[in-house]
């Protein structure tokens, strides 16, 4: 690996001045001597920030140094510094609260006192080599985290759905679409990584300031940058350009973005003519009315086109000593289309020094359309074993496919909700009310056909089976109204908790839910801390759960469910002069009032007149830190088991008097994925610090699926485990050995990344195809995920 890594340096070039520098390294905390991650550090010549151990690490040449410390929440601070001797000079800084903006310094807080809400530094997804170009693609590192399509931004965490995850962008709640059937068609999601200024996740327990559903919440928050910047990125998958321009009164964000998915695509086995077009528009406008109110404004614009005229298709399947061969010509062609924008308006009121009000309006508009007229003649046979001549071909079905479809969904949601944050001594005080209503259209006009009567052979019948036939439109406009009220205290000088209450109604299942929640947080010692969350969580549906595979509406529908109870341990260790972080955390969820669903790819089909119990447990176990100095690794283990019950589900049994029921019992979730296993590591020339070198490697264990339009009893099939490993290496021009190059003197940094995505080229399967022979007898045929790929990347952010 040190060969190759060399070898693959020969490609770039370094510049390098022979100066004399020092190295300054240093610790930023608060006055509690807690670190501080993210303080953004300036000097003449750099913009860094501190790692999540509140460290950081610079060269400058000798002399007199400017170093300022600036971070959200905090009073800014400059020292300048004479280094005149020696290589190394250290700091300790220690930032003050700046009181004026309260809201922001508890969030900082926050996300310390609830333990179990961690931080994702948003410096890791620039590195993180991803196919998807999504920032989402970094939390499939995270503990509880699964997923097994690298060109979706969608998850599962700890047993749940992609419906089961919530998302916010500056308070505002934020939909995901519905009607996705494949990863090839999902183009950019709405977090512009260029953007963000801090990022929450919780893998589940967290608070009751979030709101109503079962699984986890990505917080996602744009601020106030500390200086302007411009970045601008560009590679083999879309070109993306920001801008951050602060000013006295408050700050404006824009950024673009493109995506293409068409390298990955061309090198699947299907052939044809693919044509991806992803792009988003997003603006953000802060300004302070007066020294009590300021204003926010968000908007985004999201696009994704996709046209795909298939030709052909050949699949080999099956084992060395059966293969068989799946043959497909196609005519017709795929056009999807998805808009999506968000307009929201927060206003934010400072009545005194100790209490926050925000108001927040917003309005989103979302517009689905499939148009599917494909049709596709097959030839299914078996392929010539290893150790067999040619001559043993056997042709085993020929038939047709047809998929039409016409199908349109709009739905928009507009909201507006009222918070507040109070500081009461040592407490923490955070209350809200909301409304929120929706208007949901949806036209469905679809047929699937499998026709095996093309094929005939002495004695077999033909076979023909019309899959499934919808043609209706449905409309809803429910309503809801929330509360909720949280109080963040310290108990004791180790005892942090949040305790916290919210009530739901929704005019559609006429239901009113209350969902308590409990944090706990002990600090045993500095290097030692234990956490302990519960709480009850409801999630009224939304539509998708409403529709039954027919496409019609269940409308006794009811809120789903679930007790979370999670225990977990942080400890530091510290070995070799670094500190490195150990979390644990074993949970168990008791399931109420499931909806039953099928996974067809990231296609979520409900049995929505159904119900079921269940159950998900497990362990998380993460170890992350700097390896090496300055970067940041982790090292993951998920170990989880999911099932469920489905009410009055039963199976038939022959016996000698005829057929009887039999009860099924519990089944596996289609999210049952035992293990998951992932690496993030980076590293870098111990003599040209420089060059670095980024893996990351995923495997997530087998998951059980069936044939569509079958019981969840009969998905007894499993999707092969999926492995994946993609290394990235960079190169980044502007560093303290060549900072006063006048190439590179109006950038804060140039980097250059160079990506070989599934670097082993190993075939992961994301679904299957159903076929059947002349005897009816079914195969699936299994669908493969990108294969190997190189993609180049530049950054460049320009001062």
């Amino acid at each position: 690996m040190k060969f190759l890594f060399s070898a693959f340096l020969m490609f770039f070039f370094d510049i390098a001045l022979g100066q004399e520098n020092v190295t300054i390294s240093g610790l930023v905390t608060n006055v509690a001597g807690e670190p501080l991650e993210g303080v953004t550090i300036k000097t003449e010549n750099f913009n860094i920030q501190t790692n999540q151990y509140g460290k950081f690490l610079l060269r400058e040449k000798k002399g007199n140094i400017s170093v300022s410390f600036s971070f959200t929440g905090f009073i800014t601070q400059t020292q300048v510094i004479q280094v005149s001797g020696g290589k190394k000079y250290q700091m300790k800084i220690i930032l003050l609260d700046d009181v004026k903006s309260l809201e922001e310094v508890i969030i900082n807080k926050e996300s310390n006192l609830s333990g179990n809400l961690i931080r994702i530094r948003k410096e890791l997804f620039e590195s993180f080599p991803s196919a998807s170009g999504n920032f989402e693609a970094i939390l499939k590192t995270l503990p509880g985290v699964s997923s097994n399509n690298e060109l979706s931004a969608q998850y599962s965490v700890r047993g749940g759905n992609f419906d089961e995850n919530l998302l916010y962008i500056n308070d505002i709640e934020i939909y995901r679409p519905i009607s996705i059937r494949s990863g090839q068609q999902e183009g950019l999601s709405l977090i512009n990584p260029e953007l963000i200024s801090r990022v929450i996740f919780s893998a589940g327990g967290f608070g009751a300031k979030y709101g109503d559903k079962m699984s986890s919440v990505l917080d996602v928050r744009y601020r106030k940058p500390d200086s302007a910047d411009v970045t601008v990125s560009a590679s083999f998958l879309g070109l993306s350009t920001s801008a951050k321009l602060p000013y006295k009164k408050g700050f404006l964000l824009l950024g673009v973005r493109n995506k293409t998915n068409k390298g990955l695509l061309s090198k699947q086995r299907l052939t044809g003519s693919f044509e991806p077009r992803f792009y988003d528009f997003q603006l953000m406008f802060n300004t302070d009315l007066s020294s009590k109110l300021n204003c926010t404004f968000f908007g985004d614009y999201n696009l994704t086109g996709f046209t795909l005229v298939p030709k052909s298709d050949e699949t080999v399947f099956g084992t060395l000593n059966s293969l068989k061969k799946l043959s497909v010509n196609f005519a017709g062609k795929e056009v999807d289309r998805n808009i999506s924008s968000v307009a929201g308006l927060s206003t934010l009121f400072k009545p005194s020094n100790n209490l926050n009000l925000k108001l927040i309006t917003s309005i989103s508009n979302n517009l689905e359309k499939e148009n599917i007229d494909i049709n596709s003649a097959y030839l299914l046979k078996d392929e010539p074993a290893i150790n067999k001549s040619s001559n043993d071909t056997l042709i085993r079905g020929i038939g047709t496919f047809y998929s039409f479809a016409e199908n349109t969904l709009r739905y928009s949601i507009a909201s507006v909700e009222l918070k507040a944050y109070q500081q009461i001594n040592k407490q923490y005080l955070e209350w809200g009310i909301g409304y929120r209503s929706f208007r949901i259209s949806d036209k469905i006009n679809e047929l699937n056909l499998t026709d095996s009567s093309g094929f005939t052979s002495p004695g077999l019948p033909a076979v023909s089976i019309i899959s499934d036939s919808v043609n209706l439109k449905n409309s809803i406009n429910p309503a809801s109204f929330s509360a909720y009220v949280q109080n963040t205290l310290s108990l004791t000088s180790g005892i942090t908790a949040t305790i916290g209450i919210r009530t739901n109604y929704s005019s559609f299942t006429k239901e009113t839910l209350i969902s308590p929640r409990l944090n706990v947080a002990y600090k045993a010692s500095p290097l030692l801390s234990y956490r302990f969350s519960a709480g009850w969580y409801a999630q009224p549906p939304f539509y998708r759960e409403l529709r039954d595979f027919n496409g019609e509406l269940n409308f006794k529908s009811k809120a789903q469910k679930s007790l979370h109870l999670l225990v977990g341990t942080d400890y530091v260790l510290k070995a070799s002069g670094k500190e490195l972080r150990l979390t644990s955390e074993v949970y168990f969820k008791r399931l109420f009032h499931l909806i039953p669903y099928k996974l067809e790819n990231l296609r979520l089909r409900y049995f929505a007149r159904e119900e079921s119990s269940g159950y998900a447990s497990g362990a998380d176990f993460n170890l992350s830190g700097e390896f090496v100095e300055g970067l940041v690794s982790n090292f993951r283990l998920s170990l989880m088991k999911t099932g469920e019950d489905i009410r009055g589900d039963y199976k038939l049994e022959k016996q000698a008097s005829g057929y009887s029921k039999k009860e099924v019992g519990y089944l596996k979730r289609p999210t049952d994925q035992r293990v998951n296993f992932s690496i993030n590591f980076q590293d870098r020339l111990l003599q040209n610090p420089t060059y670095k070198v980024h893996l990351s490697l995923l495997y997530g264990s087998k998951l059980p699926i069936g044939p569509p339009h079958s019981q969840r009893y009969q998905d007894i099939f499993k999707i092969p485990a999926y492995r994946r490993v993609d290394i990235g290496f960079s190169k980044d021009f502007v560093n303290p050995e060549n900072a006063s190059s006048a190439t590179f003197k109006y950038f804060n940094s140039f980097t250059i990344y160079a990506e070989v995505f599934n670097l082993l080229n190993i075939n992961n399967t994301v679904s299957y195809l159903w076929v059947r022979d002349v005897s009816n007898n079914q195969y699936a045929v299994p669908a493969y995920l990108t294969s190997r790929q190189l993609n180049l990347k530049i950054i460049a952010k320009i001062k």
